[in-house]
């Protein structure tokens, strides 16, 4: 598992923020896969970073979310794609193509639905919003 695999969609949408707002001071490429730099944070602190893509749990940040625990948080994400911008790219392509396919299941499921209420006689359309409309209700006084 990579960075992004291991982060919160919080700390990856926030990264993607930061890293389009140009919050990386500075970076440097240690070894190959292996970056360090400092990311300026919210409240105008600057953070140091160490990501490691081969080892993401090698990674570390000192800000407040991150520091002293092996999570990934969004100034780690910022360096990853300041210092490889493909990566911010290719994830990009990723989420467009699962939205994509999304809305496709979307109208698939809204498609079936219609089929099956068509399939149905007038009897038994009027069975099922019986139920659907005592069960709304039921939900409605739980709450």
């Amino acid at each position: 598992m990579g960075l992004i695999e291991i982060a919160s969609n919080k700390s990856v949408w926030r990264g993607m923020d930061y890293y389009n707002d140009k919050k990386v001071v500075s970076w440097k490429t240690l070894k190959n896969g292996v970056y360090e730099g400092m990311v300026s944070g919210s409240e105008g602190n600057t953070y140091t970073v160490h990501i490691d893509t081969e080892h993401p749990r090698k990674s570390f940040c000192n800000c407040p979310f991150a520091d002293a625990r092996r999570v990934v948080c969004k100034h780690m994400i910022a360096l990853y794609f300041t210092a490889e911008p493909k990566v911010s790219k290719d994830f990009l392509k990723e989420v467009e193509k699962w939205e994509t396919e999304e809305e496709e299941r979307e109208r698939q499921h809204y498609e079936d639905m219609r089929k099956y209420v068509k399939s149905l006689s007038k009897t038994e359309l009027q069975e099922q919003l019986l139920d659907a409309m005592v069960q709304l209700e039921e939900r409605r006084n739980y709450w």
